[in-house]
């Protein structure tokens, strides 16, 4: 079964950073780009940034543009997002998802990210 497993998620305090990363288990996927997710306490999924693969353009939301970068690791199939001068509303659950054309089609579990003020 496929799966996109998370990490680097943590507690930090307001202005710091976190490195998240997300990487397919098992085996290496075709995939047509990687997208980020968040979901503050109380709220729905929202689409922080994505890349897609063919030409590695990029989308931010814009709370998170220059603060948020994401890259993709070929050699280590795995993608990243940084995220520098974190403030208390990027607190919530961050997800991966794999693009497939349009669309997302596999997702991982999440990671917890908490910012204090």
């Amino acid at each position: 079964q496929v799966r996109l497993v998370e990490s680097g998620g943590g507690v930090v305090q307001s202005g710091g950073s976190l490195r998240l990363s997300c990487k397919p288990s098992g085996f290496v996927l075709d995939h047509d780009g990687f997208g980020w997710f968040h979901q503050a306490p109380g709220k729905g999924r929202e689409g922080v940034s994505c890349i897609r693969n063919v030409d590695r353009s990029t989308y931010f939301r814009e709370s998170v543009k220059g603060r948020f970068s994401i890259t993709i690791d070929d050699a280590k199939n795995t993608a990243y997002l940084q995220m520098d001068n974190l403030k208390p509303e990027d607190t919530g659950t961050y997800y991966c998802a794999k693009a497939s054309g349009s669309s997302f089609d596999y997702w991982g579990q999440g990671t917890q990210v908490t910012v204090s003020s």
